[in-house]
């Protein structure tokens, strides 16, 4: 696992699009209705499990650019680096209120800041640790030129990523060896479908699924998303199961 990103050549974007002018629209509106939950999370979080409230990791962006993404705090503080970058379900660091905020998405709703602050946009692959980043792997490379983003194809398909690392024996071996390579193949060929009418979908249905805990199948998302039967199932784990399933992952 590497420490530093290499930078990507520089592209130009013709300026402001209106991809951007969406994201500052959408993010601010989103921001302002959710200021009075935000702010009683907030709160929540500084009573129940004192402070900080809010929890900040690099991850790595466009071009391989690095930024700051902020969460709302859901573990407990350490004082080592050293812990795993993954959490699986039943993780100990996890305090009882950050494991309500996780399983609701809530932890995530600061990003909006970074949407705003052009970091990320609404949707575009989810950003990766520096550690977990190939930059001069092709597809690697292709999804650090497209940007990051708050949610994407592989983030419906991995609903219950935690519930899945944890049937493994080493959750942060499964999740670089197996779930983040699927991760990048289902980016990638949400890349190459990209429409403004697909975002929306994509949207929608991550807002559905963030509060449902029922099983995820990857046929049914990609038949949502982008229509018809055009594509196969794929990677290792085709159904997310629910928090209790009793599958184990083998090698």
């Amino acid at each position: 696992m590497r420490s530093t990103v290499v930078r990507l050549p520089e592209t130009d974007t013709g300026g402001p699009s209106l991809r951007r002018a969406v994201d500052i629209v959408f993010s601010l509106t989103g921001l302002l209705v959710l200021l009075p939950a935000l702010l009683a999370f907030a709160l929540l979080i500084r009573l129940v499990d004192g402070p900080p409230v809010l929890f900040s990791q690099l991850r790595v962006g466009t071009g391989g650019r690095l930024f700051r993404l902020w969460k709302f705090r859901t573990m407990r503080v350490v004082a080592d680096d050293l812990s795993p970058r993954v959490t699986a379900e039943g993780d100990s660091r996890v305090t009882r209120l950050g494991g309500f905020l996780r399983r609701y998405k809530i932890d995530e709703f600061p990003q909006l800041w970074n949407v705003i602050l052009g970091q990320m946009s609404l949707v575009g692959p989810r950003p990766e640790v520096p550690e977990y980043v190939e930059p001069e792997d092709p597809v690697w490379a292709e999804l650090l030129r497209s940007g990051p983003g708050l949610t994407d194809f592989a983030t419906l398909v991995y609903r219950h990523e935690e519930s899945v690392l944890a049937m493994a024996a080493d959750p942060e071996r499964a999740y670089v060896e197996s779930v983040l390579p699927h991760k990048l193949r289902l980016d990638r060929e949400y890349l190459r479908q990209q429409t403004p009418w697909t975002d929306l979908k994509l949207i929608i249905l991550t807002l559905r699924h963030s509060f449902s805990s029922a099983p995820v199948n990857e046929e049914t998302i990609r038949r949502q998303i982008f229509g018809g039967d055009r594509w196969k199932p794929s990677g290792p784990f085709l159904i997310m199961s629910r928090p209790s399933a009793k599958r184990k992952l083998t090698k």
